[in-house]
Order: structure tokens, then C-alpha cells, then sequence
């Protein structure tokens, strides 16, 4: 089995693969033996003790003993100092040397990026796995802590993107400086037009947001062309059903990534 853990700024997402079940677009996709998978608030002060008891706490609750068959991590972290704890947690509690991708090792994929240890890990991984699901060119729409667009060419290449601020940060924004206003639930506005304050702000974020990777969208479809449009993290289903563009949502894009990025380097 083999333990994907991808450290975002706002959630930890670990996944385990069953790597003899085949995956991939005529074999069930990024889900294909996937075992099961989790989530973890992302914390600054955890220890390394403290996140192997988290990680082998949710892996017993779903019937994956780390002791009993783990015989392979890879890891991706755009937040380093909890990227090397749980990184540590694997070496010291599972006795297993986790791959960390970067943008510095050799993935198969060109990368025209100014300066390549600079893109994201999870972005890589995401450029890896949507070439192994879709053809190109395409892009990329992670929703998470910042809303990332990922740009892959007709030739495979990754070519760059665009990074804007999340949802979650910008809602807790216009909360925390607006005092008129109050934290509502985000459920889908019926109108553009909001005829009260909570359907304006649900408008102004959900419809807002939509239009927002509609736009990016288009505007990168004018650079590389025509493209399949893929959307994944954590917070895609909130968005994607009032976009027109992102009509394919992968969840698991990023965690099938490092499945493939760990299998073609190791």
C-alpha cells in the first residue's frame, strides 16, 4: 500500500493506494485503488509524535494499519515546516523513506516555469495526473487555500498559471474588516441579483467566484486554445456548479498525482 499526503496550507489530504489495483482513465480514474482517505486541520505546532498518532488514528478508523502492509509514502507540502513533520512522522513512526516531490526532480513532464523549483508540488502533481486522465491541452483549477490555474499545453507541457486568493481566505477577509456583516452559510444563491444581505454575499462569493475561474479560463483558452477544463481541492464542489467552464470535478486529482509521480520516479 502506498500513503499519499498532500500538506496544504489550510487541510493535510492523505490517501492510501492499493498500487496492484490499476487506475487511470480506462481503470477507474483517480479513485482506482484508492482504500480510503482523510483529512487533517493543517497546525503549525504539531510534533512529529503527534501527527504519526493523528495519521495512524484515521488509518485504523478505516481499517488500514500502518503496521500492516505501508511499504511506500510520498508526500507534497506547500507549507514546509509541516511538510517536514510529517515527513519526519513517517521516518521515525512507519519506518518508511517518503518521497517529497519538488519541482527539482525529474517528473516526465516539461516545465516551462521561469524558474522550475518554484511551482508548487501539488501543482505538479495535478499536471501529472491530469495527463494520464485527459488529453491535452487543458487546465487545471485547484480550489484551495489560493485558487490555482494550471496551464498544460498541446505538447504536455506544464506552461505556468495564475494564483488568486481562495475562498475560505477571502470570505474570512470581507468578514473580519466589513463589521456590518455576519458569517452566513454558503449555499448556492438562487439570483444573481440578491434581494437581501446574506443572498447578496452568497452572490457576490459563489456567483463572483465562478465567474472569476470563467474568466481565467477564457482567458487562457485565448493563449493555448480550446481545453479540457479539470477541478479539484477541497472546496471545487462550492464553486464548480455555478461555472460554465469547470464541468469535470476530480477530487482526488492530487492524490493520484503523487500515486503516479511516486511510481515513475521510485
Amino acid at each position: 500500500m502506498l500513503l499519499c499526503v498532500d500538506v496544504g496550507n489550510t487541510q493535510i489530504v492523505v490517501g492510501v493506494y492499493d498500487q496492484s489495483v490499476k487506475a487511470g482513465k480506462d481503470s477507474g480514474g483517480a479513485s482506482g485503488g484508492l482504500m480510503g482517505h482523510f483529512r487533517i486541520a493543517t497546525r503549525n505546532d504539531y510534533s512529529s509524535d503527534e501527527m504519526a498518532l493523528l495519521l495512524s488514528q484515521m488509518l485504523e478508523m478505516r481499517s488500514l494499519s500502518a503496521s500492516n502492509g505501508l511499504d511506500g509514502a510520498v508526500v507534497s507540502s506547500t507549507n514546509p515546516a509541516v511538510g517536514a513533520t510529517v515527513v519526519e512522522a513517517i521516518r521515525r513512526w512507519f519506518d518508511l523513506d517518503p518521497l517529497v516531490v519538488s519541482g527539482d526532480l525529474d517528473l516526465g513532464v516539461e516545465v516551462r516555469y521561469e524558474r522550475p523549483g518554484d511551482v508548487g508540488p501539488d501543482r505538479l502533481a495535478d499536471t501529472v495526473a491530469f495527463l494520464d486522465l485527459y488529453e491535452p491541452p487543458g487546465i487545471v483549477v485547484d480550489f484551495g487555500t489560493a485558487t490555482t490555474f494550471d496551464a498544460i499545453g498541446s505538447d504536455g507541457a506544464y506552461l505556468g498559471g495564475a494564483i488568486a486568493p481562495g475562498v475560505l481566505v477571502s470570505v474570512d477577509a470581507l468578514f473580519s474588516r466589513a463589521a456590518a456583516l455576519s458569517r452566513i452559510d454558503m449555499t448556492a444563491p438562487t439570483h444573481a441579483i440578491g434581494n437581501s444581505t446574506v443572498e447578496a454575499i452568497r452572490s457576490g462569493v459563489l456567483l463572483g467566484f465562478a465567474a472569476m475561474v470563467d474568466g481565467m479560463c477564457a482567458r487562457f483558452e485565448a493563449e493555448i486554445g480550446p481545453s479540457k477544463v479539470v477541478g479539484t481541492g477541497g472546496l471545487c464542489s462550492l464553486i464548480t456548479p455555478s461555472s460554465v467552464r469547470v464541468k469535470t470535478h476530480e477530487p482526488w486529482l492530487t492524490l493520484y498525482g503523487l500515486r503516479l509521480v511516486y511510481e515513475y520516479t521510485r
